[in-house]
């Protein structure tokens, strides 16, 4: 049975996202803070906690994400950005996933297929930016991409078969999106864990470092 490991599994997408693996017949072990105290913007709590996994994971995927941090809202304006919102999103959205796959290298495979995953989102897109505004939180997700991207670089040499992904799941409707939908057409987080778990069944390393939504539809950088 293909072992699965999923880190931030308390959150909507998450916990859906857990469960449609455990439908799919993978062995799931979930991880949250909420749960197992791990932190990913604690780089101690993160090592510790994939210290005590056995490796052979063929997918890792890192659900965790957030829009609003210490009561910080979206910027709509160049003036509402402040230096400690932007450095919580650089924490939690870009360092904290990238510091889960520094720690969990050695839980990958190197005889056989295996995905990294993070949840980027479309704003952060550098190219489909059009609107501006929520500045900390889309260059977060930009810096993930790169993070991710970069990674992928590396891997193809150390672990040749493996795929790293950067997802777009969509907007789905959960407590993250509830105030921000605005006129987006959401899915609930079954219908989105049902689409990423078709598109990380999926990709491959000819797809390794991309930045892919729901659809399995490349997104410009």
């Amino acid at each position: 049975m293909k072992r699965a490991l999923v880190i931030g599994a308390t959150g909507g997408i998450g916990a859906a996202l857990a469960g449609e693996l455990d439908r799919r017949g993978w062995a799931v072990t979930a991880l949250s803070r909420s749960s197992d105290g791990f932190d990913v913007t604690d780089e101690s709590a993160v090592e510790a906690g994939l210290a005590r996994l056995a490796p052979g994971f063929e997918l890792i995927v890192v659900a965790t994400g957030a829009l609003v941090i210490d009561g910080a809202e979206p910027e709509k304006t160049i003036c509402a950005v402040t230096p400690k919102a932007l450095a919580d999103q650089f924490a939690f959205n870009a360092i904290g996933p990238f510091l889960v796959l520094k720690h969990a290298l050695h839980l990958l495979p190197k005889d056989r297929p295996s995905t990294f995953a993070a949840l980027s989102a479309r704003v952060g897109s550098i190219g489909d930016n059009r609107l501006g505004g929520w500045a900390s939180y889309r260059t977060a997700k930009a810096a993930l991409n790169q993070l991710l991207h970069t990674a992928a670089i590396e891997l193809a040499r150390s672990h040749k078969q493996a795929t790293v992904l950067a997802l777009h799941p969509g907007t789905v409707a959960t407590d993250f999106t509830a105030k921000y939908a605005g006129r987006h057409k959401t899915v609930p987080p079954e219908t989105a864990a049902k689409n990423l778990a078709d598109v990380l069944e999926t990709a491959g390393p000819a797809q390794s470092g991309g930045f892919f939504d729901y659809a399995f539809k490349e997104i410009p950088w």
